[in-house]
């Protein structure tokens, strides 16, 4: 099976990750979704974050209110020693399911720092990303350059990142725990 592993703090889950699964159960490119939980993003300030384990609880509710996508909400990063490293995830997934290949879903703002993460080349030719827009970020112009940066490597090292597009949905996570905060109504915006 083909699948796609789409990765994140999901505090919360909201429209903006609805429509990214939509487009990915219906691209017809991959047969499942592994909506994986992570304990903590490195890049992003973690403070007032919900615990790990209540994401992972939402997750779940939130995707069993959507039985039309074909997404399973996987607690793998949870379960594993830290730190957590997406190429540990990635590899660890390829060793429980050998039969499977699997391909990363990231949002454009994650292109520019991409090889700063662990083994990123490698995650780049063996496992690949999908990659979907994010407001304020040229995705294009981000794969490019990377595909040069790999353009003198042998063709199993090359990186594989392909672009999927999804009408873009104005809203974040921050944005709404702000909003939480000031006792307002956010139910629209959750999935």
């Amino acid at each position: 099976m083909r699948i796609a592993v789409y990765s994140g703090s999901f505090d919360p889950l909201h429209i903006g990750h609805l429509a990214i699964l939509e487009r990915l159960t219906g691209s017809g490119r991959f047969d499942r979704v592994y909506l994986v939980v992570s304990p903590q993003n490195p890049f992003k300030d973690r403070s007032k974050a919900l615990s790990a384990e209540q994401r992972y609880r939402d997750a779940v509710a939130a995707v069993a209110r959507h039985p039309e996508l074909r997404v399973d909400v996987l607690d793998i990063e949870l379960r594993m020693p830290p730190p957590s490293y997406t190429i540990r995830t990635l590899d660890e997934l390829r060793r429980r399911e050998p039969g499977n290949s699997f391909t990363l879903v990231i949002g454009a703002d994650n292109l520019p720092n991409l090889l700063q993460w662990r083994e990123a080349e490698r995650l780049l030719a063996e496992y690949g990303v999908a990659v979907f827009p994010r407001k304020g970020v040229s995705a294009e112009y981000r794969r490019r350059k990377l595909m040069k940066a790999c353009r003198d490597y042998p063709p199993e090292k090359r990186f594989k990142i392909r672009l999927f597009h999804v009408p873009e949905v104005d809203v974040s996570s921050t944005e709404i725990r702000e909003a939480q905060a000031r006792g307002e109504d956010v139910s629209a915006l959750l999935m």
